[in-house]
Formats: C-alpha cells, structure tokens, sequence
C-alpha cells in the first residue's frame, strides 16, 4: 500500500476543498478548507524529495493550466495530472511531463461509458498512460460513478464486472469516494472493502481520511491492495490530526 500525494488547483492555487460542493451554477456554495501560499512546484519538490511517485495533480475547473505545467516540470515523469482532460489535450500533457493523464468525464456520455471515445483515447497515448477516474456516490446498496465534478450520476456501478472490463483500457483507477471527500469525517469502509475484494489493476482509493489510523482501516479493509490519498487533515494543507510526515513513513513501512 502506498500513501499517493495530491495537488488539488483552483483558480490557479492549490487548495483543498470539498469536492462535492462545486457547482458552476452556484459558486457560493463552494466549501474551501485551505488555501497554500506555496506554490505547485514547492509541493512537487517535496513529493520527489520523498520518493512519493505516482501522486495526482487535480485541475479543478478552468484557470489551472500554468499551475499545473509548473508542478508537472518540477518532477518531469513523477505525477499524473487530471481535470477537463479528453483525447485531443491528453497528448500535451505527457509531453509536459506528466506520468500519465487521468480522465472521468469525457469517457461518458448520457451515462453510459462511450466506448468510441474511450478507444480513441488509448489509440492516442496507450493504456498504460491512463487512468480512469471512477469517483463515485452511493445511491441505495451500489456506489454509481459520477461525472461532471461529481454532480451527475451515471448508471455505472463500481462492482468487479465494471473494473474486469476497464482494466482492459487504462493503467490504474482512480477512485474518489466523493460523498466523504473533503471532510475528514472517516473512510468510505463499504466501498474500500468492495474494492478490496476485486483483484484488478491498481487502484488508489480518495475520500475522507483523518488519520494513520483511517490510513491502517484502508490497508486492511482493503486487504492491502488499495493505495490512498490524503488531503485536508495533513498539516501541509492547514490539517491538524495527521501529519505529512507520518504519512511519509506509513508509505515507507507499508509500500
């Protein structure tokens, strides 16, 4: 198991915020839990000091392009990148130095996943430079895949049958449990343990952390098969009940 760094860019800054209150039509309700004055390449800087490969640099919304290019060539080849991105800009991204390109989006129309656009993608970068972002909310006993910054449901459900046949198409899943994203409130353990029970590529779990101890509850729950994310309760993005350097070492003592 291994602790994925994050760099989460709104309006060209690098905040963590709770994910499931954008909303184009009503920028008000936006809930913002910190802003850095560091800028992207000093959080790149630190995620490579700390051999902390494969970590997610999120564009949330327009506006977050150059923020995003300056994390990028601060570690050419060491994070991944995601937001808005479809098979025409996918290319770009690679060749600014992301390790690969992360989409949800665009790989769904009318709730369904378009397996056009889906192909076209992986003919234009391989499967082993994607990943599917699979975020998604519970609607009664199934966690269906959301899209559109988590405001649309599709009638995807993420269940074994759903990852067996994606994993044919991308390297590596990300997945956002997006109703406890943001709030430092705990795990989604039912959807860890669902995903923990599917042998499939790798996946890295987001959503809710608090502590090393919700960090153990993942790593088992997860039957040690599932990376995470931590965002708002680590100090270096204003949290107080986890710090950066314990999830430093949790990644060394667990990866």
């Amino acid at each position: 198991m291994r602790f994925r760094p994050c760099i989460d860019l709104h309006q060209g800054k690098v905040k963590q915020i709770v994910g499931s209150t954008l909303d184009d039509d009503n920028p008000d309700a936006l809930t913002t839990n910190f802003v850095a004055d560091a800028s992207p390449a000093w959080f790149a800087q630190l995620y490579r000091r700390d051999g902390l490969a494969g970590g997610h640099v999120i564009m949330l919304g327009p506006g977050n392009e150059r923020a995003a290019a300056e994390a990028l060539a601060a570690w050419p080849g060491g994070m991944q990148i995601g937001g808005g991105i479809d098979a025409d800009t996918a290319g770009g991204w690679l060749d600014r130095g992301a390790s690969h390109v992360i989409v949800t989006s665009w790989v769904f129309r009318d709730g369904r996943i378009d397996r056009q656009r889906l192909d076209r993608l992986v003919k234009r970068i391989g499967r082993q430079r994607l990943v599917l972002d699979l975020s998604c909310r519970r609607r009664g006993d199934d966690y269906l895949i959301v899209t559109d910054r988590w405001q649309n449901f599709t009638g995807v459900a993420i269940n074994a049958q759903t990852l067996g046949e994606l994993s044919a198409f991308c390297d590596e899943f990300l997945i956002h449990a997006a109703d406890v994203e943001g709030k430092c409130a705990g795990v989604e353990l039912e959807l860890v343990t669902r995903l923990g029970a599917v042998d499939t590529i790798p996946i890295t779990y987001a959503g809710g952390v608090r502590n090393l101890e919700d960090l153990e509850t993942i790593r088992r729950a997860g039957r040690n098969r599932l990376d995470a994310t931590v965002g708002s309760s680590l100090d270096i993005f204003g949290g107080t009940s986890m710090t950066y350097a314990e999830a430093v070492a949790f990644h060394n003592r667990n990866r």
